[in-house]
């Protein structure tokens, strides 16, 4: 610990510790506007300069670490007119006329700054260039002629997203940031995540979904987690008048406030038509109907067709629906099959061996934060999971190693190491000559299996050349800290061998120790790993059965349409018209994501709590107060121990719950 004076006030802080946060963790305020808690300190803006004892000038405290005796000084006269004559500079040089800009009002840091300071006007006549806006961007607009050149969109870009498109151009006062070598924002290598968006302190850099709907303090912020995927990333849902303004990243969730296009984004610009009523076909049309004759039409189907049930969930629904889905359809009425959308294909494989050994053999996210050398198979993580990708492309620059395994194009290829193109469906062999290259080296880390196949007949199949794989082989077993990431592309072939293979790779490397698990899947939607301790993995096969579907507001894929499309009667839960709604006997109506709280239980096993943010229209029920409308028509009573019921079965990852 460190023992330090400021403002004549003693504090005690970790070692480490720079004055800046020594001062913030004690109440004591630094301006400051380069700086942001999340990101590298910059030392940039000269903002908080503080006065310490025994040194003849004044120090940067977001880059000073805090020392035993420091005494410290924050609001000096000098350091008072210090900080007047920097924000006079900031506002002098770029088009700061506050009342033509978005984030006036008590958004703007270089505002609130000068407000704090007392400043009503700045002394200096104004010097500036009109530099182009950038407005190519689909989701944001970067705006030259309101940056002070703080960097911390620059930062966001390198250390959040690990894309590094953002970057500056000339010097001095004709200084931009600028994406690439000054391409357009909407052609550059922008992954559209918009980190640089959230920290932007002016108005620089905008989102155009919320400018000009409310200033910060005019909105209720709501703490959630983002339903694109299974990462569960912590999300605030900004809402005003029962409309979501805008997303953001939660910086106390484990994701740090990062998060990708689809959380922040794409989750605002839906443009499906929205169900308000339950409906009813009709001489062969739907029609508008009560809840009531609804639920007692399905329910005489239901009832009449005991044999002949199957039922298909989403797995973007709550861990408390899929639990009642479960109890009310396999419990309940026996249903001749109860499976999700995904059908399994992210989880089923991984979740068989997790059985078959009894034990999880999967480990967390937090992982990839320090690896050494990263093996990544059958997932690209530029178009999906993309949260998970960022993890590993940040670290890049520091010398992490990346491996890929895809038969196909993946997005990140050009980032690779080295790249393996096997011939597809031959995952297991490539493993194997992987492994067969290790123990033939001497540099396997665990006890290895004498019967080993040997590296030419896995060659043989793979159709991989022996450098390429002797390469990766060496990276792999000289890493200190070694992860393996697998996806899609190797679970949903069914293969239990390339599963078991796998396994056994991580265990000859050393990713698969019990402190530290290196075997990661990104699984699918956001309650994946709860429909998959539920047993919800089953291959989808109907054809004369009466079929009940809760989509809820996931979209419909082909696949599912199609498995659909001659079923005799079909009742569909669902939030947007679709074309299985299109065709149903039975519609009904039931919430998004913002509008019911729940749990989602993400890919590493974390039970996070999402919360509404906005009322649903009237009308429109929540996705298990629909379920157990319908187990009460049945007569079925529902079984809400759903904590049980998720370990019922081994968990492919240790449960924190």
């Amino acid at each position: 610990m460190v023992n330090l004076t400021i403002n004549g006030k003693q504090i005690e802080v970790t070692e480490g510790t720079t004055v800046l946060n020594a001062a913030r963790q004690n109440g004591i305020k630094i301006p400051t506007l380069c700086d942001h808690p999340h990101l590298t300190p910059y030392g940039g803006c000269r903002l908080c300069m503080v006065e310490i004892k025994g040194m003849r000038v004044p120090m940067a405290a977001c880059t000073m670490p805090a020392s035993n005796g420091m005494i410290v000084e924050t609001d000096t006269p000098a350091l008072k007119k210090s900080r007047n004559v920097v924000l006079s500079l900031l506002f002098s040089e770029r088009n700061h006329f506050c009342p033509f800009c978005q984030v006036s009002g008590g958004d703007c840091e270089l505002q609130n700054a000068a407000y704090d300071e007392e400043m009503t006007h700045w002394p200096m006549q104004p010097q500036w260039t009109n530099f182009p806006v950038d407005t190519s961007h689909p989701y944001f607009i970067l705006d030259n002629n309101r940056c002070i050149l703080c960097r911390r969109c620059i930062r966001a870009c390198a250390e959040m997203s690990g894309n590094f498109t953002l970057g500056v151009e000339e010097r001095g006062a004709a200084t931009v940031v600028i994406a690439d070598t000054n391409v357009p924002l909407g052609q550059s290598t922008c992954v559209s995540c918009g980190s640089c968006v959230q920290v932007c302190p002016t108005g620089a850099l905008i989102d155009r979904q919320s400018t000009y709907l409310g200033h910060e303090k005019n909105l209720t912020v709501t703490r959630s987690i983002c339903r694109g995927c299974s990462l569960g990333c912590g999300i605030l849902v900004h809402t005003r008048d029962n409309h979501i303004v805008k997303i953001t990243g939660d910086y106390e969730n484990e994701n740090a406030g990062t998060l990708c296009k689809t959380g922040r984004f794409l989750a605002l610009n839906e443009q499906r038509t929205r169900l308000t009523t339950p409906l009813k076909r009709v001489a062969g049309q739907l029609t508008a109907t009560s809840w009531d004759d609804a639920l007692a039409t399905l329910a005489e189907k239901f009832s009449a067709s005991k044999d002949k049930v199957a039922a298909v969930a989403s797995t973007r629904l709550s861990v408390e629906a899929l639990s009642t889905f479960k109890s009310l359809f396999a419990d309940g009425l026996q249903a001749k099959q109860i499976t999700s959308v995904e059908e399994g294909r992210p989880t089923a494989l991984q979740s068989m061996v997790a059985d078959q050994l009894g034990e999880a053999i999967e480990g967390k996210l937090d992982t990839l934060r320090t690896a050494d050398c990263v093996l990544l198979v059958g997932v690209d993580l530029t178009t999906t999971h993309e949260v998970a990708g960022f993890y590993i492309k940040r670290n890049l620059p520091k010398g992490t190693r990346l491996i890929i395994i895809d038969p196909n194009e993946n997005g990140m290829d050009g980032l690779a190491n080295i790249n393996l193109k096997p011939r597809a469906g031959t995952d297991a062999a490539v493993f194997s000559a992987i492994e067969a290259v290790i123990v033939k080296e001497g540099l396997a880390r665990s006890a290895v299996d004498e019967n080993i196949v040997s590296l030419k007949s896995a060659l043989a199949v793979c159709e991989l050349n022996v450098q390429d794989v002797t390469d990766a082989a060496r990276m792999l077993a000289e890493a200190v800290a070694p992860i393996i990431v697998y996806g899609k592309g190797l679970t949903a072939s069914g293969n239990p061998g390339a599963m078991e293979a796998l396994v056994r790779l991580a265990n000859v490397i050393g990713a698969s120790d019990s402190e530290r698990k290196g075997l990661l899947s990104v699984k699918g939607e956001s309650n994946s790993l709860a429909a998959a301790l539920l047993g919800l993995v089953d291959q989808l096969e109907v054809k004369d059965e009466a079929v009940y579907v809760a989509v809820g507001d996931d979209f419909v894929s082909k696949r599912l349409a199609s498995k659909l499309e001659k079923v005799p009667y079909l009742v569909v839960q669902a939030s947007y018209e679709s074309a299985l709604t299109e065709r149903a006997d039975i519609v009904l109506p039931v919430n998004i994501w913002a509008e019911e709280s729940g749990y989602v239980l993400n890919a590493e096993g974390r039970l996070q709590f999402a919360s509404a943010a906005v009322t649903a229209p009237e009308g429109i029920r929540s996705n298990v107060d629909v379920l157990k409308d319908v187990a009460r028509k049945l007569g079925v009573t529902v079984n809400d121990d759903w904590r049980a019921a998720l370990t019922k079965r081994t968990s492919v990852v240790e449960l924190e719950m």
